[in-house]
């Protein structure tokens, strides 16, 4: 074998130093221009925009534990967490999932950028435990969503017959 002639190494060096440049100040941006907080938490760079729509509490059946539903739309460019929700009407709310007809309580559930959480009935839901009181229908509950980036969100959900089904 022969050795490489010094001008291949020194054009070798030079293109793996621009590469290698490249490559970090690539990483080194401002997080996508949203006031240099390094993005969203999955480090996407986009910022969440929250609302919440479609939320009701059917009327629960037992005086201790009801279900809550509603749709968290994500206009921004990043993710988000629906990590918990609080209400004075239940001494704890819990996040369920629910694949196939497993539910599991989960800690958090995912907000996609330029998507939505839809929690339903049949679905991925609020679980309220240990409630105060039973609600009537028509009264309004308040809720307050947690994030894990965006700030909280408080909702008036309006309790509706226990057997309501809202309409696509």
């Amino acid at each position: 074998m022969t050795p490489a002639r010094p001008g291949i190494r020194k054009a070798t060096a030079t293109a793996l130093a621009l590469g290698l440049s490249a490559a970090l100040a690539a990483c080194s941006g401002d997080g996508g221009g949203d006031g240099g907080n390094g993005g969203d938490a999955a480090g996407h760079g986009g910022v969440p925009k929250l609302s919440v729509s479609g939320a009701y509490l059917p009327r629960p059946p037992m005086t201790d534990m009801a279900a809550g539903f509603l749709t968290v739309r994500n206009t921004g460019g990043g993710a988000d967490e629906l990590t918990s929700v609080t209400t004075p009407l239940a001494a704890e709310v819990t996040l369920h999932s629910t694949e196939g007809t497993r539910m599991k309580q989960v800690g958090s559930l995912d907000v996609p950028a330029n998507g939505r959480l839809d929690l339903s009935s049949g679905g991925d839901h609020l679980m309220l435990t240990n409630l105060t009181h039973r609600p009537k229908v028509g009264e309004k509950v308040t809720f307050t969503l947690h994030f894990a980036t965006s700030d909280p969100i408080e909702i008036k959900v309006p309790v509706e017959p226990t057997t309501y089904r809202p309409k696509d």
